[in-house]
């Protein structure tokens, strides 16, 4: 008898954003924190924003899967769209708190 276990992962897309973002030079710092935030997302497998929220506490929740997450020590903002039930994350904006602010994180 065989015994199959199904590894869930979470998929993002798309990781071209990130990388065109830290590869301007005025962004270029914040390449590790995106990279660390990009590993530990794609392998978690987080049923509800509940345990998103375990893994990143300061992380907010702002509706209809939208989250925010603070990056490189609340230098950068990213925001993101996450199905939870199909395990995928889309990169909606990456960019400064003043950036951000002149967005609608809800719409982007």
């Amino acid at each position: 008898m065989f015994i199959f276990f199904y590894l869930c992962i979470m998929r993002i897309l798309a990781f071209k954003t990130l990388k065109e973002f830290w590869e301007k030079p005025e962004y270029a710092d914040s390449e590790k924190s995106l990279r660390a935030w990009f590993q530990d997302a794609k392998n978690s497998a987080w049923k509800d924003s509940n345990e998103m929220k375990q893994q990143y506490k300061t992380a907010s929740v702002i509706g209809d899967g939208r989250v925010v997450f603070n990056i490189k020590g609340n230098s950068y903002r990213l925001v993101v769209a996450i199905d939870y039930e199909f395990q995928v994350i889309f990169i909606r904006f990456i960019g400064t708190h003043k950036q951000y602010d002149k967005i609608n994180a809800k719409t982007v």
